[in-house]
This record gives C-alpha cells, sequence and structure tokens, in this order.
C-alpha cells in the first residue's frame, strides 16, 4: 500500500509537481484552436478578394466597390453563417461522443470529418459548394473546439489549468493571423487559386491534430468513470511524470474517483439532468449550465468577430485602401496580447479578467462608434477607428477571449461535464451563426447601412457582459475539478475568491483514514 500523509491543512496539495510533459501534452492538443481560427478567419479575406467578388457576386458600378463588383448581403451572410450552423450541431454531437468513445477519439474523428469539408470547399466553383463545404466541415470545428477544452481542463494541473486552456485561445488566434496571412498573399490572383489555396492550407493542419493524437493518453477522469480505474492511474501518471504507484498520483487518483462516485449518486449523465437543481442553487448542474451557455453567448456579443468575418470589407467600406493589410493587423494584435493572459488569468483569476475586459471594451467600442458616427470616414476618424479597435482586441484576447473558454472547462461536475462543456460551446457557435446572418444587414451600405455605428451594438451588449460576470460568475483559479465542485456548493459569486479546501472527496467517501492525519490509500 502506497500512502501518503494528509492533514486538513494539506487538502490542497493533492497533486504531483508539474512537469515539462503537461505542458507539451496540453499545448499540442490545444492545437485543434488553428482549425476554429483559421476556418473562421479565412472567409473575410476571401470575400473581399476580387477574384472571389466577380466569379461570385455580381457587377455594380466602381462607385460602390473599386473592384466594379461585390458579393450581395444574402452571399455573405450565407457563407459566412453556415459554418456556424455546422458548428452548433458538431458540438452538441461531439459531446455526446466524447462520452460514449473518450474526449482523445472524437477529436480525431472530428478531424476526419472536417478535412472532408475542407476538399469540398477546395474543390467547390460556386456558392452552393462552399455553403456545404463550410457546413460539413463545421461539424468537425465544433467536435473539436467541444472537445479540446473538455480534454485539457481533465488532464491539465490545476495551478496552471487556466494557463493551458488559454493555449487553446492562443492557438485559435494563430489560426486567424494565418488565414489572413494566406488570403492576404493569393489575393492578388486572378484565378481560383486565389480562394483555393488557402482554403486547402487547412488540411495541414487537420493532418497534424489527427497524427498527434495517437501519441496522446486519454483523460484520466474519462477513464475513471467508465470505471478503467488502472489505465486511469497510468494515463495520469503519464501526463503529471510520475510513476502510476506513486502516492501523489494515487493520492489525486482517489480524489478522481471519490468525485465520481459522490456526484454519480445525485447525478445522471442523461442530456435532461443538465438541466435539473435550479436556477436560485449555485451547484444546480442547471445554473451551471445557464453560465456555461451565458459566458459563451456574451463572448460573442463583444462584437469581436465582427472584426475577424467582415473586417476586409468593413474597412473597404469606410474608405480605406489597405484593407487587408488592416485586418492582418488587427490579427497580429490578436496574436500578440493573447500570451497576456497566460498569467494574469493564474494571478488575477477569471472573475476578475471578465469584469475589466468587459470594461475596457466597453469604452474602445463607444470611443469607435461616436468618432465615426461624428466625423464620417475622414483620415483622423479612420485612425482613431483603427487604434481604439486595437485595443478593443488586446482586451478581448486577453481576458473574454480565453477566461470563457477556461471557465466552461471548469465548473462542470465529471457525470455531465462533456455535455455541459457541449452546451456551451454549442451556444458560441449558435449566437455566432446568428452574429454572421445580421452583420452583413446591419452594416452593408444597401441595408442598414450602420457603418461605424454597430460598434453602438457591441457597446452596449458589454454592458451586460459586465453584470454577467459580476453576479454570475464564481472565481474558480488555483483549485482542482473536483474542488470547484465543492466551492460551488459553499459559495456564491461574490465570496467565491475566498473559498479554500478543507476536506477531500476521497476523505469523504472512505478512500482515505484518519481525520487530521488522514492517509490515502491506493484506489
Amino acid at each position: 500500500m502506497s500512502q501518503l500523509p494528509m492533514g486538513s491543512s494539506d487538502v490542497s496539495r493533492i497533486e504531483s509537481p508539474i512537469s515539462l510533459r503537461a505542458y507539451l501534452i496540453c499545448g499540442f492538443a490545444c492545437f485543434g484552436g488553428i482549425l476554429f481560427g483559421f476556418d473562421s478567419g479565412y472567409i473575410s479575406g476571401v470575400e473581399g478578394m476580387s477574384y472571389v467578388k466577380e466569379h461570385f457576386g455580381h457587377a455594380v458600378p466602381t462607385s460602390v466597390d473599386a473592384s466594379g463588383y461585390i458579393l450581395a448581403s444574402w452571399q455573405k451572410s450565407l457563407i459566412t453563417s453556415i459554418l456556424s450552423v455546422g458548428t452548433f450541431f458538431g458540438a452538441l454531437i461531439g459531446g455526446e461522443v466524447a462520452e460514449r468513445i473518450g474526449r482523445r477519439l472524437t477529436i480525431l474523428v472530428s478531424c476526419f470529418i472536417f478535412a472532408c469539408g475542407v476538399v469540398g470547399q477546395t474543390a467547390s466553383y460556386t456558392v452552393a459548394g462552399l455553403v456545404v463545404g463550410r457546413l460539413i466541415a463545421g461539424f468537425g470545428v465544433g467536435g473539436v473546439s467541444a472537445t479540446v477544452v473538455l480534454y485539457v481542463s481533465e488532464i491539465a494541473p490545476k495551478k496552471v489549468r487556466g494557463l493551458l486552456v488559454s493555449l487553446y485561445q492562443f492557438a485559435v488566434t494563430i489560426g486567424l493571423l494565418s488565414a489572413s496571412g494566406a488570403t492576404q498573399g493569393t489575393s492578388g490572383r486572378d484565378d481560383s487559386g486565389s480562394y483555393r489555396i488557402p482554403i486547402g492550407i487547412q488540411l495541414a493542419w487537420a493532418l497534424i491534430l489527427a497524427a498527434g493524437l495517437f501519441f496522446l493518453p486519454e483523460s484520466p477522469r474519462y477513464l475513471v468513470k467508465v470505471e478503467r480505474i488502472e489505465d486511469a492511474a497510468a494515463s495520469l501518471a503519464r501526463v503529471r511524470g510520475a510513476p502510476a504507484d506513486s502516492p501523489l498520483i494515487q493520492a489525486e487518483l482517489a480524489e478522481i474517483k471519490a468525485n465520481w462516485e459522490y456526484e454519480s449518486q445525485l447525478t445522471k449523465t442523461t442530456w435532461a439532468d443538465c438541466f435539473k437543481g435550479g436556477i436560485s442553487s449555485p451547484s444546480g448542474n442547471l445554473r451551471r449550465v445557464l453560465v456555461g451557455v451565458f459566458a459563451q453567448m456574451f463572448q460573442q456579443w463583444t462584437g469581436v468577430n465582427f472584426i475577424f468575418y467582415y473586417g476586409t470589407t468593413f474597412f473597404q467600406s469606410i474608405g480605406m485602401s489597405n484593407s487587408f493589410l488592416m485586418s492582418t493587423i488587427m490579427n497580429i494584435v490578436n496574436v500578440a496580447s493573447t500570451p497576456v493572459s497566460f498569467w494574469t488569468i493564474e494571478r488575477f483569476g477569471r472573475r476578475t479578467l471578465l469584469l475589466y475586459g468587459a470594461v475596457v471594451m466597453c469604452l474602445c467600442e463607444f470611443i469607435v462608434a461616436i468618432v465615426g458616427t461624428a466625423d464620417g470616414t475622414s483620415k483622423t476618424a479612420n485612425t482613431c477607428l483603427v487604434v481604439f479597435t486595437c485595443i478593443y482586441i488586446a482586451a478581448f484576447a486577453s481576458t473574454w477571449g480565453p477566461a470563457c473558454w477556461v471557465l466552461v472547462g471548469e465548473i462542470f461536475p465529471l457525470p455531465i461535464r462533456a455535455k455541459g462543456v457541449a452546451l456551451s460551446t454549442a451556444s458560441n457557435w449558435f449566437w455566432n451563426c446568428i452574429i454572421g446572418v445580421v452583420t452583413p444587414y446591419m452594416v452593408d451600405a444597401d441595408k442598414g447601412n450602420l457603418g461605424s455605428k454597430v460598434f453602438f451594438v457591441w457597446g452596449g451588449c458589454l454592458f451586460f457582459c459586465f453584470l454577467f460576470a459580476y453576479f454570475c460568475v464564481s472565481e474558480t483559479k488555483g483549485l482542482s475539478l473536483e474542488q470547484i465542485d465543492r466551492m460551488l456548493e459553499e459559495t456564491t459569486p461574490a465570496n467565491s475568491a475566498a473559498w479554500k479546501p478543507h476536506d477531500t472527496f476521497a476523505h469523504e467517501m472512505g478512500l482515505t483514514k484518519g481525520g487530521d492525519a488522514a492517509e490515502v490509500e491506493k484506489v
């Protein structure tokens, strides 16, 4: 028997030291974010290409567009938003599949589906072909986006879990930047290669992720759930870089197993049980699901995807001749700012980042809207728009971008974790789709013609983002997933940051013995 002395003051130390292996495994899994970012980001540049507008669009006077052609609002709306339709259903299906076949295999299957969609898009020469290809690819991206966050949250050491899940958002930004660079590089081509080359590049991302998955361990929490305890110990040992029979590995495994037994006594694993527990109960499943769903909804209503989906055409509409370069600059700011969250999310916490991020973004967006409305398309107004849009993107990338993904990976109990993450991710893609559909009708000159005034809409939404974070989001930094379960049972969002672990599920479930001198036994 391998034993570990565990006084009540030692509850927070049930985990092996952080190893380089944990960083490498989680970092590679987060590579899946590149699929998300690239597939979301290339469409802005493609829709601004002269060849694409001529081949897929219709003729207009050069006073409307310098190329003499534009895509109709319905075409931009459909081509852009259809990806989110696929990802919405892909995320929901991925959550169910991850419960049945495991996290790792679900990501692998999603990569294959994504690759099929990419092939369809690359071979297409009609709007219908692009739409169908993006729909299929969306199913794959949805499965990847839901399952990668779930997987990394379950295997990452608690002290750096926020950092490691933030790597997923960082990978998304790299995908967005890569897409912007690829479309800028081919935008001058006067043939189908202008859009087929950047679309086809995505096959490389899917192949790299799929190949690497063969060497990654399965989530130990999933293995505990399906009662493969020895495999769970081996998986945990691989991630932590310690022998499977070491006291710390056995202590952590005992806590995971005890939490699963405790939660499974209270909660079933059907979709209906995700909505039980009541809104007023901090630990109820319904409240947790609503927090995850609304966090991802508000992340979309910050308006950031307006820049990444329609930035190129928006900058063209306000008279900027270097619109492709402007979009690339926005993506560089996005990539450069995201690593700030690696430190701040563990230093200040999830709740704090959401609160301050909402305030900064709101101020920037109202400044852009006011100056753009008052000064039209002058050089001064455009400079202001670019500067404060960059600050706004930097604030998003270092706060709401990563923090929402970290939050939804942490707040659900093991019996419904995959389904809860899936519902939250589906919410992200649902509102992503809505914004993709309505934005052209809001800003196009022949429709709503809001122009820079659209930032009043995004800024107003950020007021509600702040209220949501203040009243609904609990602080989860520095706690294991099992400790977060207990914290949500015993606190409210306002006092959650002060909560400290005082006992373990393993002790309560009889897997340890001895009160303050409890010892963790091998499972």
